[in-house]
């Protein structure tokens, strides 16, 4: 092999170890992720809430000079014919009510576009988070249902060694059984022949012997008697 081949061998086996390590660590860093995207999402909520709750004060605000202004307009309105002093007076409040009216309107703006931003980056990252959970989640499932199914191969082939040794003594007494029944079937065989039994067997089988009949027994009984 060439020092480009080996080179090019050994710089794929050191990748592909270090993506194994990597990978068997990319679970605990994911929940690691995960653990701190909920927090941050928590603590954007609370921001949320914190700018929702200023918005509204300044809302408010806004809505207090409004009805200000509304008072004095309708004063100056009134006063413009008989107190024309008091009217100016009244329109000058008003004038000034509209410039701080104007100053809130914006902050009441800035507030309902910081708002609205981050309830749409809110959202998107709960999405987010709730997808990568998901996956995180069947990335589990998959490697424990395939831990298992590697468990039980291992326990239950043929190359774990103690299930072998089981199955090598099964196998063993299943043949001393074998061997000890044809044993007892041999004994069996010979004790039949050493009394007897296997010819007068052998003889009923044939419809010969001594029994054949009563008839003939009893002849022969008679004929003894003489």
């Amino acid at each position: 092999m060439s020092l480009g081949r080996l080179w090019s061998a050994l710089k794929g086996h050191t990748n592909k170890a270090l993506e194994d390590a990597a990978d068997s660590q990319a679970i605990t860093i994911l929940d690691q992720q995960i653990r701190e995207a909920k927090k941050e999402i928590q603590q954007c909520g609370q921001s949320l809430h914190s700018i929702a709750a200023k918005r509204k004060l300044s809302q408010n605000k806004v809505a207090s000079l409004q009805a200000d202004i509304d008072k004095y307009s309708q004063s100056a309105a009134e006063h413009a014919e008989t107190n024309r002093e008091l009217a100016l007076e009244c329109a000058q409040r008003v004038g000034e009510l509209e410039q701080l009216k104007a100053s809130e309107q914006n902050i009441t703006d800035s507030y309902v576009k910081n708002e609205n931003t981050l309830k749409s980056n809110l959202a998107t990252a709960k999405n987010n988070l709730r997808m990568l959970e998901q996956q995180v989640d069947q990335v589990k499932a998959t490697e424990s249902v395939q831990k298992a199914q590697v468990a039980a191969s291992t326990h239950f082939s043929g190359g774990n060694s103690k299930v072998k040794t089981a199955l090598d003594s099964l196998e063993r007494i299943k043949q001393k059984q074998a061997e000890k029944d044809a044993a007892l079937d041999a004994a069996s065989e010979l004790a039949e022949l050493e009394t007897g039994s296997d010819l007068d067997a052998k003889i009923r089988q044939a419809g010969g012997g001594a029994n054949n009949s009563s008839e003939d027994m009893l002849a022969k009984i008679l004929a003894g008697k003489k």
